[in-house]
């Protein structure tokens, strides 16, 4: 193999690692062919030897094909120290409002700010428009239910941060209540409805009422 081949294959694959780097999504051989106006052939020999060579380095990335495409993905290996890395970030700097808002969007979503509201017991709006400017929740649409309300939802960097496939991933939230009382009282909150527009004030002082009480039970467990 000449000088100038070797070069030529060293910066194929230096440029197809940087593609796949920044990809949030299998690509297949021939699109990056395409992009890369190169042959399919070349290109996908260039991936194989890719991937052998992260392979037989150990490093901390593998590339798989998967899906009709490639991809790069963090090793097995380093798996417990990532995951622990990833749950580090932004939540550090997450009040208890906003925890308590990003679950109850993460396990009622799509839902209302009303929903919300009516879940935690107290408007959420500021707290809300928080986590959507943090990247964890966004607009997925209106809801025909509730005056055309706006619908929320977790967004992909919330599940990157907190380590999850998806949302079906996420743990039954009534696994962490401490006794029956308290699971009923979870189940009850999560079924608030989004057929009115607003919560009473007597609604809200009944939900403000559960919420110190699921609180003093888990306080006691």
């Amino acid at each position: 193999m000449s000088k100038q081949k070797q070069k030529d294959d060293a910066k194929l694959a230096q440029t197809l690692e940087a593609m796949l780097f920044v990809s949030d999504e299998p690509v297949s051989a021939a699109r990056l062919a395409d992009l890369l106006e190169r042959k399919p052939s070349e290109v996908d020999a260039a991936l194989g030897q890719l991937a052998g060579d992260l392979e037989e380095r150990e490093a901390g990335v593998q590339l798989l094909e998967v899906a009709g495409g490639w991809r790069l993905y963090t090793h097995p290996a380093t798996h417990e120290a990532v995951e622990k890395y990833v749950l580090s970030w932004d939540t550090r700097t997450l009040s208890q409002a906003a925890l308590e808002t990003l679950a109850v969007v993460a396990y009622h979503q799509p839902c209302t700010r009303n929903t919300v509201s009516g879940v935690r017991g107290v408007s959420s709006d500021g707290v809300l428009s928080s986590l959507i400017d943090k990247g964890l929740v966004k607009e997925v649409g209106h809801s025909k239910d509730a005056g055309n309300a706006l619908l929320y939802g977790t967004t992909r960097g919330f599940l990157e941060k907190f380590g999850l496939k998806g949302v079906g991933d996420l743990p039954p939230l009534e696994d962490f209540a401490p006794d029956e009382e308290s699971r009923e009282l979870i189940s009850a909150r999560l079924s608030v409805g989004e057929s009115s527009e607003e919560l009473s004030d007597d609604d809200l002082a009944a939900l403000e009422e559960q919420a110190a009480e699921l609180t003093e039970a888990s306080e006691k467990a």
